[in-house]
């Protein structure tokens, strides 16, 4: 089991977390937002804090998730910021949303750089991204030249990811807007083939006709279904999990169960380092090879 962190990213650092907040610096703009897991204090004062940050994320007092942004009048509310990777060149257009998000987890570029590895050699193949988001991986698997689909539930993160692919002067993927559970059902029923999947499963969510989708209900027939869809020799799927009540002996005993067979089997947590040392978990990762 292995604990997986990026580095060298210019526009990116995680300043300090504590009190049940982080602060952030994406580009020129420093942000604090709620983090359910920063249960230590703060290596920063209060003040330290107002004084850094460009924009505060203000939680509603009955919704964990929901609220308003307290911006200074230097802040913008849309901005880009850049990732870059041996020849891989990614933009990324960020907003401030009421859910908090803003349009990226920067925790994931370390599987950005897994997918433009294992792609790049192959000169692309065919990568399925289900539940993708705005399309960080998506993009890192096109930089690579392979074939995409990029599915989500929501058209306007679709959208959001569109905008990301024509900032990065990318083109060519696919967008879907569907269930990820329904569509891969279909998947297997036509005889579909991928080389890589990328799953990045929410804890809970809809589909775009309300269909529920509960992560310790589900994941299982997903990761059968997905077994089918995945090449059977060297082909790799990366799952990643973002839930307080899953582990990654979880993740790797479910894998191990369904892909009985696989070559390789990499997992362990992502985390970020705040500048005062303090490691934050910022979920699961699992990373097959067939």
């Amino acid at each position: 089991m292995r604990l997986l962190t990026i580095s060298d990213w210019k526009d990116y650092e995680l300043i300090d977390t504590g009190g049940f907040e982080k602060l952030e610096r994406f580009g020129k703009f420093i942000l604090s937002r709620p983090e359910p897991q920063a249960v230590w204090d703060k290596s920063l004062s209060q003040k330290e804090w107002a004084k850094l940050q460009h924009a505060r994320f203000k939680k509603e007092r009955n919704h964990p998730d929901k609220g308003e942004w307290v911006l200074k009048p230097e802040m913008k509310e849309q901005w880009y910021i850049h990732y870059l990777y041996k020849t891989m060149k990614l933009t990324f257009r960020l907003g401030l949303t009421s859910f908090r998000h803003i349009g990226i987890f920067p925790e994931q570029a370390v599987n950005w750089n897994y997918i433009f590895d294992s792609l790049q050699p192959k000169t692309g193949g065919s990568f399925l991204n289900l539940f993708a988001y705005t399309g960080g991986a998506s993009m890192a698997a096109r930089s690579a030249g392979a074939s995409v689909v990029h599915l989500d539930s929501v058209k306007q993160v679709i959208f959001w990811a569109k905008q990301n692919m024509e900032a990065s002067k990318l083109d060519g993927i696919r967008w879907i807007s569907d269930d990820a559970m329904k569509f891969v059902t279909r998947e297997v029923h036509r005889g579909k083939i991928y080389d890589t999947i990328m799953l990045d499963p929410p804890p809970y969510g809809h589909g775009t006709n309300g269909e529920k989708w509960i992560l310790e209900d589900q994941i299982n027939e997903m990761m059968k279904k997905c077994r089918v869809i995945l090449v059977p020799q060297n082909g790799h799927l990366i799952l990643n999990l973002y839930s307080i009540g899953f582990s990654p002996l979880l993740a790797h005993s479910l894998t191990k169960t369904i892909f009985a067979s696989a070559k390789k089997i990499d997992f362990g947590e992502l985390y970020m380092e705040d500048k005062a040392g303090r490691r934050l978990s910022r979920g699961i990762f699992l990373r097959l090879v067939t």
